[in-house]
């Protein structure tokens, strides 16, 4: 178990990195690096999405650099808030987390699909303020695609935004299977990097959860070690 708690300790500490933001504006746009794998794969899928639906790509929809740097985002903000679930749940931060709601006040919306023993079950406080925080999180995500910010890296491309330039030039240079990690610090590079990561590290925790029969908080509480409950 040492050199998985290992791994997962560096795996959580290089999901840390990411960049929002530019540090100028650009204007040019620069032919994105690709392997010839890539180039057979993903170029060739991203070809194939654009001819298929134009629309969509053009507000960077299906496989696109955008696409990635998105959900790479959105993996590495849930492990922060897995993390802190974990930590909330070893210090006993959920009020009555083992506490079941009341099904006569919150309905079916109390209830969920029982994998172990099949039927239904009623979930607990915990599971309950954590639906309610990645609920919340989500609607923000939805209000920043509606109406982002002038300065903000947007959910989807369009034109008409002051960032647009700026993310097309951005995303012409990644992909491919490995980014260009020559430039350090806080980079797109290191951002696109990070996100894979944090996204495969979610497979990985779900299958092994899976296979476990556990949480994925009991799941992470076990891969550092113990160090949160």
């Amino acid at each position: 178990m040492a050199p998985l708690r290992i791994f997962a300790a560096l795996f959580l500490a290089a999901t840390s990195a990411s960049a929002f933001a530019p540090s100028s504006p650009v204007v040019s746009k620069v032919s994105r690096p690709s392997t010839s794998v890539a180039s057979s794969v993903f170029d060739d899928a991203v070809q194939g999405f654009e001819e298929d639906y134009p629309q969509f790509a053009t507000w960077g929809w299906g496989p696109s650099v955008q696409a990635e740097i998105w959900n790479g985002r959105h993996a590495m903000f849930g492990w922060v808030v897995m993390c802190a679930c974990a930590y909330a749940e070893g210090h006993n931060l959920f009020p009555n987390a083992d506490a079941p709601l009341n099904l006569k006040e919150w309905g079916t919306l109390s209830t969920v699909n029982s994998f172990t023993g099949g039927g239904k079950e009623t979930i607990t406080n915990e599971r309950a303020i954590i639906l309610i925080a990645n609920v919340h999180a989500f609607f923000i995500g939805v209000a920043a695609t509606i109406a982002p910010l002038p300065q903000a890296d947007t959910l989807l491309l369009d034109p008409n935004h002051d960032m647009y330039e700026w993310q097309v030039e951005r995303n012409s240079k990644l992909g491919g299977i490995m980014p260009d990690m020559k430039r350090s610090g806080v980079t797109p590079h290191a951002e696109l990097m990070n996100g894979r990561m944090a996204m495969m590290g979610l497979i990985t925790c779900i299958a092994y959860s899976g296979l476990q029969g556990q949480t994925m908080i009991a799941t992470i509480n076990q891969w550092i070690g113990g160090a949160y409950f």
